[in-house]
């Protein structure tokens, strides 16, 4: 898929990353927002907040037979940090967020501001997220802040993957396979 993006996109979509290290360091921060609520407050996520008929409940869809298997693990692993990034960045910040300000939205650059576009894409981001709708929120305004102050869907991707990577290695490390939903 990613190669397919590279050779396909080239001269439509700039993938490069000009703020790499700022880039980075955003990723880090939201992978620390992610995990914190949990790691501080024994039971956190079991609130009917986060777990109820609407937003769903905790559990991963890992099978517990495979939680060992280093093949598996790392295809989850790439999965998490190469191609979840490349698609969602694509859709919430390079298409969503510009469709909702126009329909006509190859017209705007990356990064076009509206307040509208931009709380409904980070609503519905959060939305995604299941029992993390709260942490996924903080990650959507970060992201989209990131893609608006930047204008580099590269960026919001490089941001996006090291949030996953950490995440990633932190699940296999710490055996809380329920952050791999």
């Amino acid at each position: 898929m990613g190669l397919a993006i590279w050779c396909c996109s080239r001269g439509v979509i700039d993938l490069r990353s000009p703020f790499w290290l700022q880039s980075s360091g955003l990723g880090l921060l939201v992978f620390a927002v992610w995990i914190a609520p949990d790691a501080l407050i024994s039971g956190y996520r079991e609130h009917w907040l986060f777990q109820n008929p609407i937003t769903g409940s905790l559990g991963s869809t890992l099978d517990p037979a495979l939680r060992n298997d280093w093949s598996v693990l790392a295809l989850r692993t790439f999965r998490a940090v190469v191609i979840v990034p490349v698609v969602e960045e694509l859709f919430w910040r390079a298409w969503l967020m510009r469709w909702l300000i126009s329909a006509d939205f190859g017209k705007l650059p990356l990064g076009a501001w509206s307040a509208s576009a931009f709380w409904i894409t980070a609503l519905l981001f959060a939305a995604e997220h299941g029992p993390y709708w709260e942490v996924g929120l903080v990650a959507g305004i970060a992201y989209n802040g990131w893609m608006v102050r930047t204008r580099s869907l590269g960026d919001c991707i490089l941001a996006h993957a090291v949030t996953n990577a950490a995440l990633s290695f932190y699940t296999i490390a710490t055996g809380k396979w329920e952050f791999w939903f």
